[in-house]
């Protein structure tokens, strides 16, 4: 997608309002959620197949796009608050809804009826072609093949739950190993893993808080502590310990072109909400942490990776911070929304950041707006308005 692309600007017919639901929040708050059923759309025929589909949420759907020109291919009500992940392939979204995990037919502006119910579904993983599901309410951990979902029926998987409910996130790495986190719903303490066979081969309880994953080259993989990252590679857990006493790193961002992980950095345990200004750069074969001082506030939906390895940043400056990995250097900035600021409210909309190959996909809220940017030259491919603002976005993602 390095094509020069002309800007659009559409409008839509405003779909019905509806009452927003809670669902877990990865920064580790939860809510109650409600219940509500969502009016699917047709099968699409090949001819009007959405290209290469965007997702983003908005209060009662989601709008489907045209991931080239932005063109708003169709939308789907869908009450409560919604989250999007790509499911693996190059057709599905998983939405996580009030009442659960459920599929989208992105390209065909549909939601399939595969659904995976449970109370809190939080995290998705996309890792060695498999997919991996965490249900906060009830721990379950469901793993497929993204394959699967093409015809057009729930696919068989293993699944796995853990002895205690609690925000969790898990992945499954090439050989079969399952790495799932240990807690509850009042304390979160580390992560274990499981061989094919569900026999615990490895622990570590030595990860307070711990949040998120993400995988480097090499299959390693880390989560998230207040205190550091707990790495997990070769069979054996390392823990990268944070330089200050509190140092979360709740959200983390891999590439499997870089041993090197990209995460938040936060450091004031008693803050509403605090808005850091330095990013953690995480080498999963030292177990060393390096900080980057960006000069500007950035929220958990403004980490990614480029097609390089490169570590991309949302900051509320407005602009994506292109940092390389191994050195630290901020090698560019690229001039992509107005200035904002992070609202208190983690559900509330923000600018955010989704890449997909050598693209960058950045929300404005405040401005109704999408833009699609080159990663490499900084251009503007195009541009959308849409009817109303949007909160979440991601799209299809084929491979991990």
């Amino acid at each position: 997608m390095n094509t020069s692309i002309r800007n659009r600007s559409l409008t839509a017919t405003a779909l019905a309002l509806a009452t927003a639901a809670v669902l877990t929040a990865c920064g580790g708050q939860s809510g109650a959620p409600a219940g509500a059923e969502a009016r699917t759309t047709p099968d699409a025929t090949p001819a009007d197949a959405v290209k290469d589909p965007v997702v983003a949420t908005y209060d009662g759907g989601l709008y489907i796009l045209d991931g080239e020109s932005l063109d708003l291919a169709g939308s789907i009500e869908l009450p409560g608050f919604n989250r999007v992940n790509p499911a693996g392939d190059d057709q599905h979204v998983v939405v996580s809804t009030d009442s659960g995990f459920r599929v989208l037919n992105a390209t065909g502006k549909a939601l399939t009826g595969i659904e995976y119910p449970g109370a809190k579904p939080g995290h998705v993983v996309r890792h060695a072609g498999k997919t991996v599901l965490f249900t906060d309410g009830t721990g379950k951990v469901e793993v497929f093949d993204p394959a699967d979902l093409s015809g057009g029926k729930k696919p068989e998987g293993r699944t796995y739950t853990s002895a205690e409910a609690h925000h969790g996130v898990a992945i499954e790495l090439s050989d079969g190993r399952l790495l799932s986190t240990l807690g509850n719903e009042e304390k979160r303490t580390g992560a274990l893993v499981l061989d094919k066979n569900d026999k615990e081969t490895a622990r570590n309880e030595n990860c307070p808080g711990v949040h998120g994953e993400a995988a480097a080259a090499g299959e390693a993989v880390a989560v998230g502590c207040e205190d550091g990252v707990l790495i997990y590679k070769d069979g054996r857990f390392t823990k990268a310990e944070a330089p200050d006493d509190y140092g979360r790193i709740g959200n983390q961002a891999g590439s499997e072109q870089s041993p090197v992980l990209l995460g938040d950095y936060k450091t004031d345990p008693d803050a509403e909400l605090e808005r850091p200004t330095r990013v953690s750069l995480i080498d999963t074969a030292t177990a060393k942490i390096r900080l980057v001082d960006l000069g500007t506030s950035y929220s958990f939906r403004s980490l990614a990776r480029g097609p390089h390895g490169e570590a991309l940043v949302l900051g509320t400056d407005g602009a994506v911070h292109v940092i390389d990995p191994g050195t630290g250097k901020v090698e560019k900035k690229i001039d992509a929304v107005g200035r904002w600021q992070e609202p208190l409210d983690w559900q509330q909309p923000r600018p955010t950041l989704f890449v997909r190959d050598h693209t960058a996909y950045v929300s404005d809220p405040a401005e109704r707006t999408l833009h699609a940017i080159d990663i490499e030259s900084g251009k503007k491919l195009a541009s959308v308005t849409l009817p109303k603002s949007t909160n979440e976005l991601s799209g299809v993602v084929a491979g991990h």
